[in-house]
This record gives structure tokens, C-alpha cells and sequence, in this order.
């Protein structure tokens, strides 16, 4: 691992701490030490107590709630780091907040992934490092060096260790090519939910492509939310026959009436990735969380060193 950690600094915001900690443990390094408060009227504060004049930065935030306190600190973060004459600073952003709006559904509608993305590369950020983007081409959204992990391999080596998959379940059109992935990888057929959507938030499940009757079936997504779509998406799964239904997902946003929803739905298991940290308050005995810090850790690794980032996509 990293041996001259002279040169390299990792400093973490407070959307994920204890993320940012264990990935520092990976490369046998300490975080470094940086003051992020809040004025009493809501204002964001960065002090940086230590100099990085000339080094390697690694800022790790998720851009998850509070999103925008969250954000904002990642902005001030990086401006601190730049005004401090950094040699490059890279965003480890594990989570990318706002990564839905990245079209224009409608007439009049922003983009604000492309919002959030100009106010990165603005605020002086020289790559980003993220995992499992909503839609892939964020990525050129950004007119500096994107790596966009993938959480899929770390779910699958996790499932295939633990339980027998039948069929993986694309829990909507959208998540097809990720589906198809993981189902070549267990060497099974895929099913498809299709799914009209008649509102933000609320999903109505149509019909099922595919044969799940008697199956253990494993859904796959890159986010849950208020967790609508995986739970009803779920409940047809089982109206058609299916035996056990898992679950996974990278990013546990998990709000509103989430935990509730899972905690009820038919889902037997399901198993999140640590881009966002959990609660405790919101753990439950069906949940089962993963951490990503080895994998962000040989991705920093990669960059510091100038190492090719495409073992890690294998």
C-alpha cells in the first residue's frame, strides 16, 4: 500500500465519516485534520489545520442528506483546498447527489446533475472518484477525469457466497443492462418488472418478462429511496410464484416511509453498500451492509500512483 503518506492527504467532510476513516485505515494513513461547523445561522466553515501545499488531496463527502449541507461543504472543502496551493485535489464523492436530474423531463425542467457537476470542476476539483452513477453519462457532464466504481461485483460475491440465485430481476427497464450483468456472472436467465410510473415516487407495477414461478429471484438496483419500486416490484415477485426474493442495492438513500416499506414488503434480504452511511435508528434485522472502503482505497491508490484504474472494472 501507500508508503510515502508524506505526500498524499485524505480529508473527510461529515456525510460519511466513518467511510472516510476506514479507507484511510486500508492505505495505512490518518485523515487529515480539518475543521468543517456551521455558524448559527446556517453558514458552512472549513478550516484546514495543517498545510497541503504541493500534495496529493483526496476529499471524501457523499453528496447525501442533508444533500445540500452536504454539497456545499464538499464546494468549501475543495475551495480551502485550492486556495492552500494543493498540488491536485481529487473529490471521492461515494454517493453522487442530484445524479436523477440529469435530463429534461419535462418542459422548463433543470439539470441539475449538470449543475452540480459545473460547480465541482468550478470550485476547483481536478477528478472525481464516485460509484455506480444514476446514469452513466453524467460522467460527461464533467469536463475533468470521472472513475465511476462499480458496487455490483461487491453484491454479487456477497450473494453468491450466501444464498442460490434462479433469476436476477430487473426492477424496472432502466436496470436491465445491470441485471444482464449480474445474471451472466451467476450463469442464469434475467426477468424484467415493467413498471408505469404515473407521478415522482409512485410506481405501478404492469406485468413481469420472464419466468420467476418457483425461483429464487435476486433484484438489483444502484439506489433505494422511498423504496416504492423495489417493494412493489417485489410483491409482484411474489404474486407470480417466487420462492425468496433478495435484494441489494449501492446506495441506501432509504427515506420518507423506506424503512417501514422494507421492513414489511416480502423481501427476505436485503444488502446495501456503505456509500451512505445507515443510521442506526434505521437498521433492521433484514439489512445487511457491506463496506466499500477496499475498493475506494485501491481506486485512490491508483490515482496517487498512476496506476490504471481498469483492474478494478474487471
Amino acid at each position: 500500500m501507500i508508503t510515502h503518506g508524506n505526500e498524499i492527504k485524505l480529508f473527510s467532510g461529515n456525510a460519511n465519516r466513518p467511510l472516510a476513516e476506514a479507507i484511510a485505515k486500508k492505505l495505512n494513513t490518518e485523515l487529515g485534520e480539518i475543521e468543517v461547523n456551521t455558524f448559527s445561522d446556517g453558514e458552512i466553515n472549513v478550516h484546514i489545520a495543517e498545510t497541503v501545499r504541493g500534495r496529493d488531496l483526496f476529499i471524501i463527502q457523499s453528496i447525501a442528506s442533508p444533500v445540500n449541507d452536504n454539497l456545499m461543504e464538499l464546494l468549501i472543502m475543495i475551495d480551502a483546498a485550492k486556495r492552500a496551493s494543493a498540488g491536485r485535489i481529487t473529490a471521492v464523492i461515494p454517493y453522487f447527489g442530484y445524479a436523477r436530474q440529469d435530463r429534461k423531463a419535462r418542459s422548463r425542467d433543470p439539470i441539475t446533475a449538470k449543475l452540480v457537476a459545473n460547480l465541482i470542476t468550478a470550485a476547483g476539483a481536478d477528478r472525481v472518484l464516485t460509484m455506480d452513477l444514476h446514469a452513466e453519462q453524467i460522467q460527461g457532464f464533467f469536463d475533468i477525469p470521472v472513475d465511476n466504481l462499480l458496487g455490483g461485483p461487491t453484491l454479487c460475491n456477497y450473494f453468491s457466497k450466501q444464498f442460490k440465485i434462479d433469476v436476477v430481476v430487473a426492477p424496472d427497464l432502466g436496470s436491465v443492462k445491470r441485471a444482464r450483468k449480474v445474471a451472466e456472472k451467476f450463469g442464469v436467465p434475467i426477468a424484467i418488472i415493467d413498471k408505469r410510473r404515473p407521478k415522482a415516487n409512485v410506481m405501478e407495477v404492469m406485468n413481469i418478462i420472464g419466468d420467476v414461478s418457483g425461483k429464487n429471484c435476486l433484484m438489483l438496483d444502484d439506489m433505494i429511496d422511498t423504496a416504492g419500486t423495489i417493494c412493489q416490484g417485489a410483491q409482484a415477485l411474489r404474486e407470480a410464484g417466487a420462492k425468496e426474493i433478495y435484494a441489494g442495492c449501492t446506495h441506501s438513500v432509504l427515506s420518507g416511509p423506506a424503512v417501514e416499506r422494507l421492513e414489511k414488503s416480502v423481501i427476505t434480504k436485503l444488502v446495501m453498500l456503505n456509500t451512505i452511511q445507515l443510521p442506526a435508528e434505521k437498521m433492521r434485522e433484514k439489512f445487511h451492509v457491506i463496506s466499500v472502503s477496499d475498493i475506494f482505497a485501491a481506486a485512490i491508490e491508483n490515482v496517487y500512483l498512476d496506476k490504471p484504474m481498469s483492474k478494478l472494472y474487471d
